[in-house]
């Protein structure tokens, strides 16, 4: 699957918005990714979940795991293309943590799983969980790279989609955003 044909999708389904947001790291910007609307359809989290497991293939991974919610449905796809073990964070008092009796084994060959990265702050929590349980990190894939490559994780990255995003600290918004209601979607 192209960039491009990513993209389409996105823009087909309405996932891909337009307007003034607030996104989860704090950080303003003119679109949105929400990859719900893309991926309440189930043939195009098959066909996502396909292009990223054969991205990363060759790692081997043993374990998918995801930052639970938005890393959920594709990461679960990616480990089920891949017919590995999947398992995912969660946050308890504003922090992601592993619950539910997950375990990591030492060494264990583990791929993080995200919807969109833009700083790339939850996928860095979920490598620093795996680290402290001495898991062997392979690599992050992710459906939309929001950095345009930018996000450096010391690991192999994957992505369908890589796009450079313009995003503002709060208060250095230029004036068309300062006259545009302002949204956090993911909270919606």
């Amino acid at each position: 699957m192209t960039n491009a044909e990513a993209l389409a999708i996105f823009r087909d389904t309405g996932a891909l918005l337009e307007g003034h947001f607030v996104l989860r790291s704090g950080w303003h910007s003119r679109q949105y990714f929400q990859c719900a609307l893309a991926l309440q359809q189930m043939p195009i989290v098959e066909r996502f979940g396909k292009a990223l497991a054969d991205q990363v293939r060759h790692l081997a991974p043993q374990t998918v795991i995801a930052p639970a919610m938005g890393g959920l449905v594709i990461g679960q796809e990616v480990a089920r293309q891949l017919g590995v073990r999947f398992i995912f964070v969660e946050k308890e008092d504003g922090k992601l943590v592993l619950r539910r009796g997950f375990k990591i084994a030492a060494g264990e060959k583990i791929l993080v799983v995200e919807d969109v990265v833009t700083k790339g702050g939850r996928v860095q929590e979920t490598m620093d969980i795996v680290n402290a349980r001495g898991g062997q990190l392979l690599g992050v894939a992710m459906v939309v790279d929001r950095s345009g490559g930018a996000v450096k994780l010391g690991v192999p990255m994957f992505s369908l989609i890589q796009l450079l995003v313009e995003s503002f600290p709060p208060d250095q918004l230029p004036p068309d955003l300062q006259q545009l209601p302002v949204v956090k979607p993911g909270s919606q």
